[in-house]
């Protein structure tokens, strides 16, 4: 009798239907397979900073479907791109995380939200999620105007907190609390982007109810320049 090493059964390798790739060895070519359809690029952004759940990330994608978000969340798992895992109780809920080649993506994202901010065509008004505020700051920050800075500057997104660390000309952003924050912007990312991108004074905003500034607002002011948006093209 012929013997027969077992071994672990792997997942099948993802195969993108004929009719839908582009056969193109090109690694951007390959790269669109993967992550090209409607919706996938941005499902990745929200996981950038950390799990979450289903309904979240609808919440944070309003303008997609249930539907349309099980079938990106169950391609960017075949591909190896993010993950589900089950929550201990008493949450017992399931999340989504990006694998550690899912946050690889990352500076693309900055890329390529820097290339987009520069086409007349952007409209800066549109609804903002707070992933993509805090991925703003990462990609528009300019060290310079930042010279001899180390503040933590907190933000309030709806239930959601962020800390975003400037120190040695880097600019940290990640969802954690906001023990130890200098100042904490409180509002939806659309007010506070209106704030460092738009140029809206604070004292407008707060005045309209838009946004809450909590501790030093000297810094708070200075933390809205340090964001310059590119010349249009």
């Amino acid at each position: 009798m012929k013997l027969v090493k077992i071994t672990k059964k792997a997942r099948p390798a993802f195969r993108e239907p004929s009719a839908r790739r582009y056969d193109d060895a090109c690694g951007a070519a390959h790269a669109l397979d993967l992550i090209g359809e409607r919706w996938a690029l941005l499902v990745m952004r929200e996981l950038m900073f950390g799990p979450k759940r289903f309904s979240d990330l609808r919440a944070d994608l309003p303008g997609i479907s249930a539907n349309v978000l099980t079938q990106r969340l169950e391609r960017l798992e075949d591909i190896g791109a993010l993950s589900r895992r089950k929550l201990p109780p008493p949450a017992a809920s399931h999340v989504y995380e990006l694998t550690p080649w899912g946050y690889e993506l990352e500076p693309a994202l900055s890329v390529l939200g820097r290339w987009a901010a520069r086409s007349p065509l952007h409209d800066p008004t549109l609804p903002l999620s707070a992933a993509s505020l805090m991925l703003s700051f990462k990609t528009m920050f300019d060290a310079r105007k930042a010279e001899g800075l180390n503040a933590r500057i907190g933000f309030r997104i709806g239930e959601e907190t962020f800390l975003v660390h400037i120190h040695g000309g880097a600019c940290e952003a990640a969802r954690q609390s906001l023990d130890g924050a200098d100042v904490v912007f409180a509002g939806p990312a659309t007010a506070i982007a209106a704030a460092v991108y738009g140029g809206a004074p604070l004292e407008a905003l707060e005045t309209k109810k838009a946004l809450a500034i909590e501790g030093a607002r000297a810094l708070a002011k200075r933390f809205t320049g340090l964001f310059p948006l590119p010349q249009k093209a």
